[in-house]
């Protein structure tokens, strides 16, 4: 089976924040391929740098004019710090941005920056560290995954999520863990809009025979994951334990794509209490050969509903 190449022309075989010289990308906080305040700091970011850089100005001076630092000046590039209107307007002064249009169209990507994404009013159970990752996995137009421990939460049925909230939040009340329930089935929805991204999800055996919640759910969980196996924009894939040990052994991990030019892949790795954003080359080339491996170490993808059916049957049965 040909397996899909993360490298491309742009990420991470490109150089990430290059646009077409004069391109200026205007993209809605409410729809589109690049939704959510996240990716639109990322867009806005991305060109601001090419702008910088086109008009031979450095960050130290940038800083300067927005009464700030080089430091922030790199930080709001990356699209990792929110932004002030009047800021983005100077800089456009300093880098000889005249044309009202242009302007006009990056204040306006700079308002959209600022706005809450749907998952603001999940605040309260929400870490903040999480919050950039939803941004990203709504603008995204392929997400690679690859999980060890349990289902992706993207797959997840209300039930397996809830047993898999309580191991980290055994404490909480039914009030709390209804909301971290809603917050990961309102994720969801991502995958049945009208524009979906690519799902491509490899799973350890493992995730499939760990037990959590008990049979029922289990089997219920299974049986969603079958019926996922029939959409066209999911892929699903098992590493089985005789497959021996793989380029991934290291744990759990993520690929999002993005449709703009302007936006390299980002490998992200969730921790326990925090989570590992990469974008850098040589990072993104070491994970795009490991998700190569396993997706050629892992059974075909259409042997996933027969071997999805086979531990089903074995051992969740109805």
């Amino acid at each position: 089976m040909a397996c899909l190449h993360v490298g491309r022309a742009g990420a991470p075989g490109r150089d990430s924040g290059q646009a077409k010289d004069g391109q200026v990308t205007t993209v809605s906080a409410e729809g589109g391929t690049a939704s959510g305040p996240t990716v639109l700091r990322m867009l806005l970011g991305a060109q601001l740098r090419r702008l910088r850089e086109g008009a031979g100005v450095s960050r130290e001076s940038a800083g300067w004019e927005i009464r700030s630092s080089e430091s922030k000046i790199s930080r709001m590039e990356l699209g990792r710090v929110g932004f002030k209107e009047r800021d983005i307007a100077d800089l456009l002064t300093l880098y000889g941005v005249t044309a009202l249009e242009e302007r006009a169209a990056l204040l306006k990507l700079a308002r959209d920056a600022n706005s809450p994404g749907w998952w603001h009013r999940y605040g309260d159970v929400l870490p903040t560290w999480f919050q950039s990752y939803l941004g990203l996995e709504a603008a995204a137009v392929l997400i690679r995954t690859y999980e060890v421990q349990f289902v992706p939460g993207l797959l997840q049925t209300p039930e397996y999520a809830r047993a898999v909230i309580l191991l980290g939040h055994r404490g909480a009340s039914e009030a709390e863990l209804d909301r971290r329930v809603s917050l990961r089935v309102e994720r969801q929805r991502v995958l049945r809009r009208a524009d979906p991204p690519q799902l491509w999800a490899v799973l350890d055996e493992a995730a499939l025979r760990r037990p959590i919640g008990g049979v029922p759910v289990m089997r219920e969980q299974l049986d969603a994951l079958i019926e996922a196996t029939a959409a066209p924009h999911i892929r699903l894939q098992i590493v089985p334990f005789d497959a021996g040990g793989h380029a991934a052994a290291s744990g759990a991990f993520s690929i999002l794509r993005f449709g703009d030019e302007d936006l390299p892949d980002i490998v992200y790795i969730e921790q326990l209490t925090s989570a590992v954003y990469l974008d850098k080359r040589d990072d993104l080339d070491h994970y795009a050969v490991a998700m190569e491996r396993l997706c050629v170490q892992a059974a075909p993808p259409e042997r996933t509903r027969e071997l999805l059916t086979r531990i089903r049957d074995e051992l969740y049965p109805g």
